[in-house]
């Protein structure tokens, strides 16, 4: 390659550097601190809270382990939007009876839909086999009917 091209790609790279130091500044929409959990729904066993926990409750709870790549932008943007709207679907540290989500948490789970393909990337402890996605689907549906 020319020193043209070179410097080009140096250019590119020391833009691309420069743009991601800055993005670092603009704030995240979201607070990563947990509010208090209020109240939980009656669970139907340990298991089906324990199975839960470790495979959604990230996203639907208060009790969010937030890593920390979840502090790099653009990273902590997308993982603030996929927690709010989690929480806003489902979220079992503010249980008051029926959620709006809660009848349709069985069927994503046993569908597969969750947890989501990309939280699984970084989350492999929250993968479930085909055993613990059908005893975690008839839990919810267990714990959730109550």
């Amino acid at each position: 390659m020319s020193s043209s091209k070179w410097r080009i790609i140096a250019v590119l790279v020391g833009i691309a550097v420069v743009i991601g130091a800055a993005i670092q500044f603009v704030p995240t929409p979201v607070s990563r601190v947990n509010p208090p959990v209020q109240s939980e729904p009656p669970w139907d066993s340990p298991a089906t809270r324990e199975t839960f926990y470790r495979a959604c409750g990230d996203c639907h709870s208060n009790q969010t382990a937030w890593p920390w790549y979840s502090r790099t932008a653009p990273m902590s943007w997308l993982i603030a939007a996929d927690v709010a709207k989690g929480r806003g679907r489902l979220n079992v540290s503010e249980w008051n009876g029926r959620q709006r989500s809660a009848d349709e948490a069985a069927e994503v789970v046993l569908e597969g839909e969750m947890p989501l393909p990309t939280y699984l990337i970084m989350h492999p402890n929250a993968r479930l086999s085909e055993e613990e996605r059908q005893a975690l689907a008839l839990g919810l549906e267990a714990s959730f009917a109550r």
